[in-house]
């Protein structure tokens, strides 16, 4: 079984998309294989609800001017996340509930700038369940700041996903050299759900 240190929230990071419709380009490279996580991120969604732990949703938003996007596109990213964009909108299985905190954020640390550490405080947690993506952009700085702000983290390793496989995997690693018990499966945390 899995540590799972004191109350839990899971976290749900980037995964947009919209309708899946949009034509424009998102300006981020990606591995594949985001098919294949869906279904796994959506029942670890539901499981979580069903067990009384609660669901946070994080999504990425800039302005078209772009004047809030800072230092975003002096690496390998385009623009994007546009908002008014379909693709920056929630993917259409991603289906908050009327008492689940949506929470946009500017920067790729959903900590950075927004109200995540407010509704953690409120929920009591201290360990935070992490699925999305980029496993090594929003999801690798949000687990470094979670970890700075004392939270246990457990990153679902088979419910995120990298810009490549390379460094998806390198991310990984960081995780795990920050926190030995860091990465987890989905398989792991249903098996923890179910013992609750």
């Amino acid at each position: 079984m899995i540590s799972v240190p004191g109350t839990p929230v899971l976290v749900v990071v980037d995964i947009q998309g919209g309708s899946g419709a949009s034509a424009e380009p998102s300006g981020i490279p990606l591995m594949g294989g985001r098919e294949a996580r869906a279904p796994r991120v959506e029942n670890i969604i539901a499981r979580c609800r069903a067990a009384g732990v609660p669901v946070v949703f994080i999504q990425e938003v800039h302005k078209p001017s772009l004047v809030d996007i800072g230092r975003e596109l002096d690496g390998a990213e385009g623009p994007h996340c546009i908002e008014g964009d379909d693709g920056t909108e929630l993917a259409s299985w991603i289906d908050p509930q009327p008492e689940e905190f949506v929470i946009r954020k500017r920067r790729y640390s959903a900590f950075f700038g927004t109200e995540l550490e407010i509704v953690l405080k409120a929920h009591k947690a201290d360990t935070l369940f992490l699925v999305g993506g980029l496993t090594d952009v929003c999801i690798h700085y949000t687990a470094v700041d979670a970890h700075q702000h004392d939270y246990h983290v457990r990153v679902l390793s088979d419910c995120v996903g990298g810009s490549s496989p390379e460094a998806h995997d390198a991310a990984l690693r960081a995780i795990a050299y920050m926190q030995r018990d860091a990465l987890v499966t989905a398989h792991e945390v249903l098996e923890y759900l179910a013992a609750r």
